[in-house]
């Protein structure tokens, strides 16, 4: 059974730390008519001029009303990469902690452990792309901290199952990650609704893929209460800008907006998947739970050097594990969908 304990993980200078206060902390505004002499903006009014809420204390509550959690429980980061650099902050001791990651995955996570002095114990994904629970097991030791699942799996697209995710949580004293970029386009439950049951269960979500907001970089965390707080000590007194604060808000609140689009871009996915089975260079059509689909050809290489010159940008996943060969497509609007089919199509003769 897991032998969880927050205290035990949390790195020593972490829990000695008494995190910065900013003005924004120390005097929260209500909304009434104040002057504010306090943090030493300029005082002419742009719209920009004043710190942003340090805590996104609105944005946070309209996701926790849609989440059905507390807002105590959410930390908000500049992209999901500073919310997954705050995890190695937070739990990893530099050259002696180490963190398990599952390739094919998201680079990032190697990215971080390696700028961050952390060990990365690398365990290969099956040929099926789920997860090896043996094999992870016994790869873990007493430094083990963090555990990536990337789920719907970038860059392979399909879901782990659910199982071998239950099996880590219960046996893994660590903290699991569960990165869910890509949940919007899945047919399977957000990890979400679990939260309360495992208290290592830390999940990251974000507004770059079906919120379509990339370009605002906006990333979330649901974990405890108790791991919030953890890391919240540590990240930067004003890490989300009020532009993005505005902007997430008004995208999170158009629901119905964001559904029809999201339904747009899994009819368009099941279109694609039909249509790539009429190339045949394309050897295999990968199970995909994303906005992307990942497909095996004959020469990949060749295949993306192709396409780039018809003006087509694909992503070549020739270089990562069990990917030999592979090409990743982003479902686009129909009419992107379509020149790419054609252009395959052209290749094919």
């Amino acid at each position: 059974m897991n032998k969880f304990n927050l205290k035990n993980l949390v790195r020593a200078n972490v829990q000695r730390l008494k995190p910065y206060s900013s003005a924004r902390d120390e005097y929260k505004a209500t909304g009434d008519a104040m002057t504010f002499l306090d943090a030493n903006e300029n005082p002419f009014e742009n719209g920009v001029n004043r710190y942003p809420d340090p805590q996104q204390r609105e944005l946070k509550l309209t996701l926790a009303k849609l989440k059905n959690l507390s807002s105590k429980q959410i930390l908000l980061g500049n992209g999901s990469d500073e919310v997954l650099d705050l995890l190695f902050r937070s739990f990893c001791e530099p050259g002696i902690d180490n963190v398990i990651t599952l390739p094919p995955t998201y680079g990032m996570y190697k990215v971080l452990a390696e700028i961050n002095a952390i060990e990365n114990r690398e365990v290969l994904l099956t040929e099926e792309f789920q997860l090896d629970v043996k094999s992870i097991l016994n790869s873990v030791d007493q430094n083990s901290k963090l555990l990536f699942i990337c789920s719907p799996n970038n860059p392979t697209g399909n879901a782990i199952d659910a199982r071998n995710i239950k099996t880590l949580l219960e046996n893994f004293s660590g903290i699991v990650v569960i990165d869910e970029a890509y949940i919007d386009f899945s047919s399977y439950e957000s990890w979400i609704t679990f939260l309360d049951l495992y208290p290592n269960l830390v999940i990251t979500q974000t507004l770059s893929k079906a919120y379509g907001m990339a370009g605002i970089r906006l990333g979330i965390c649901y974990a405890s209460e108790a791991i919030i707080s953890v890391l919240n000590k540590i990240k930067p007194p004003y890490n989300v800008n009020e532009l993005t604060q505005q902007k997430a808000l008004e995208r999170v609140l158009a629901v119905d907006e964001v559904f029809d689009e999201v339904e747009h871009i899994l009819k368009e996915r099941n279109s694609l998947l039909k249509n790539l089975e009429t190339i045949n260079f394309i050897e295999k059509i990968y199970p995909t739970d994303a906005n992307f689909i990942l497909v095996k050809v004959d020469n990949a290489s060749l295949r993306y050097n192709e396409l780039l010159a018809k003006g087509i940008v694909i992503r070549n996943r020739n270089t990562q594990p069990l990917c030999e060969n592979t090409l990743r497509f982003t479902i686009g609007t129909a009419q992107e969908n379509e020149k790419l089919i054609e252009a395959l199509h052209n290749l094919d003769n």
